[in-house]
């Protein structure tokens, strides 16, 4: 079988991420001519388009044809729209990006949604993306999708596949979305020890999933006993490998994204040091009052 020709006849998404991409260029190329270069970094750039290369990768490449087949493949589609497509989006800090890309006159009604004295917009969009919501939300679907009914009857219609996809995406994306402080930022402030208990505590169902799943003694996802086998894996030995890379793979993604947001909380905190040396303990300040040193009599 080549792989490589494998590939989803899906013009419609094609179409959506590449206008995505364009879009975002275009934002990114005018706040660039209007010297946002820090704002409109090419990492930033590079970021944004890297995430929908991967959800290119997932719902278009041979990993979509190949999911089908493997369940396997099908959780290395889930990470990619889970785990790594949102995270890499979010960096790219699109929504001021987007608003750059925007005729003026829309860029300013929008703007008045979002941050005006009526920013009806802005309460709604609070509102719906709460924080214990997104959490709730995030990982009721990620595990609920996981229940062999549901998830033997997203494989068996395209559009309910797709239904599948899109609810696993748009809910990480709000998940992500409190986690890499991106724009617009409205939900208030998010502490240092709150943001990492909010990433971290989706380690431990995600590991118990891809245990369960891995340490399974059956198949728990009967499509797959009816589908032509590949690559020398067995049913059994491929929900094995599937679940692993949920436990693993899942898991390291969250973990390694913690070490990042704690390594740059360090690296601020050292910056906020070296900026301002004589404010932090000066001799003077460090006095209580009235221990005040007395001239010598």
């Amino acid at each position: 079988m080549n792989v490589l020709a494998l590939w989803e006849p899906r013009w419609d998404i094609v179409l959506v991420l590449l206008s995505l991409g364009l879009f975002y260029t275009r934002g990114w190329w005018r706040m660039r001519q209007r010297g946002s270069r820090k704002s409109a970094g090419g990492w930033r750039l590079a970021a944004y388009w890297g995430g929908l290369f991967l959800l290119f990768l997932a719902l278009v490449s041979p990993i979509a044809v190949l999911s089908e087949w493997l369940f396997s493949v099908h959780m290395v589609q889930h990470l990619f729209l889970i785990m790594f497509a949102p995270p890499l989006l979010w960096l790219a800090n699109p929504m001021p990006v987007f608003l750059w890309a925007l005729p003026a006159r829309w860029r300013s009604t929008l703007g008045q949604r979002l941050f005006g004295p009526r920013a009806g917009l802005r309460h709604i969009l609070r509102m719906t993306t709460n924080r214990k919501i997104a959490w709730l939300g995030f990982l009721t679907v990620y595990l609920g999708w996981h229940d062999p009914n549901l998830y033997n009857w997203a494989l068996r219609l395209t559009w309910s596949h797709d239904l599948e996809h899109l609810s696993f995406f748009l809910p990480a994306l709000v998940y992500w979305w409190h986690i890499t402080n991106a724009g617009p930022r409205i939900h208030g402030r998010f502490s240092f020890p709150g943001r990492l208990t909010y990433l971290l505590s989706a380690v431990p169902l995600n590991m118990v999933a891809g245990l369960a799943i891995a340490f399974a003694q059956e198949p728990i996802y009967t499509y797959y006993t009816t589908v032509p086998r590949y690559f020398g894996l067995s049913v059994m030995d491929d929900q094995r490998l599937g679940g692993m890379i949920m436990w693993i793979f899942g898991s390291m993604m969250l973990i390694y994204a913690a070490l990042v947001f704690i390594a740059r909380y360090i690296s601020q905190e050292e910056r906020k040091a070296v900026r301002h040396p004589h404010a932090l303990a000066p001799e003077d300040a460090m006095r209580a009052p009235g221990w005040e040193e007395q001239p010598s009599p």
